[in-house]
């Protein structure tokens, strides 16, 4: 049985899928129920728990073998660095005595040692918790998701603009969601000896005036890129909805 962290949301539930095409018992960890119907239409069960929860998410990991890790992303409107690492503590803490024999776990791409820089310090400690422990892990560094373009859609077809923090011309590696959730399936079904760290990204790399393009193509209008200078971060960032203490980590 495999055991799925973050079942819901998107790199979650294409890993599930990706299982439950291959014949493979899957549970998916929600807090939401409703949200798992579709997978649990596809075979998957489901285990309602919150990850913070220690002692609910090590009994939820009992029933598999395996289990894909993905630290839930923190409410930007809250110190994201408290709450992501408080979430860190309590799964890394629900392997202890979890009967699992590996983890596939998703990092990021520059994570690192440190401290408030946002998720690449987070996820580097998650991986060095993981290397600490028993338990056979693979670590997936993530390149940038594809999909986080989608907030620009709005700005794209309203005002023609594709706002960002980065240079028009910067190319950046990135990655569908899928298609972590592929990889993330193909590393569960892998034997123990296979782990390691994987670097996972598609096969270009695109600047955000290729998605401006992008979006201007499918919109039929032209859309051009603003990029933030960097004095401006931390303010871009609380303009986005972050609080005081997430907009200067992740800046």
């Amino acid at each position: 049985m495999h055991i799925i962290l973050g079942g819901t949301g998107r790199v979650g539930s294409a890993t599930a899928a990706t299982l439950l095409r291959q014949g493979e018992p899957v549970t998916v960890v929600t807090r939401d129920e409703a949200k798992a119907a579709a997978l649990a239409a596809q075979g998957a069960e489901v285990a309602v728990a919150d990850v913070v929860d220690v002692e609910a998410l090590r009994g939820v990991f009992r029933r598999g073998t395996r289990a894909f890790l993905l630290n839930p992303p923190a409410d930007p409107s809250t110190d994201t660095d408290a709450q992501e690492r408080r979430t860190v503590a309590a799964i890394v803490a629900a392997l202890d005595g979890s009967g699992l024999e590996k983890v596939v776990a998703e990092s990021t791409y520059g994570a690192r040692a440190g401290e408030r820089t946002g998720d690449l310090t987070i996820l580097h400690g998650l991986e060095e918790k993981l290397h600490r422990q028993p338990i056979a892990a693979s670590i997936i560094r993530a390149a940038y998701y594809m999909s986080n373009w989608d907030a620009s859609l709005e700005t794209a077809s309203r005002d023609g603009v594709v706002n960002t923090l980065l240079p028009a011309d910067f190319e950046l590696p990135m990655v569908a969601p899928r298609d972590l959730g592929e990889a993330a399936a193909r590393l569960l079904m892998e034997p123990l000896e296979k782990n390691g760290l994987h670097h996972v990204e598609g096969p270009s790399r695109y600047t955000p005036r290729d998605v401006a393009a992008a979006f201007g193509e499918a919109l039929g209008r032209q859309v051009s890129v603003v990029s933030a200078p960097r004095e401006r971060w931390v303010e871009a960032f609380e303009d986005m909805g972050f609080s005081p203490e997430a907009a200067q980590s992740y800046a």
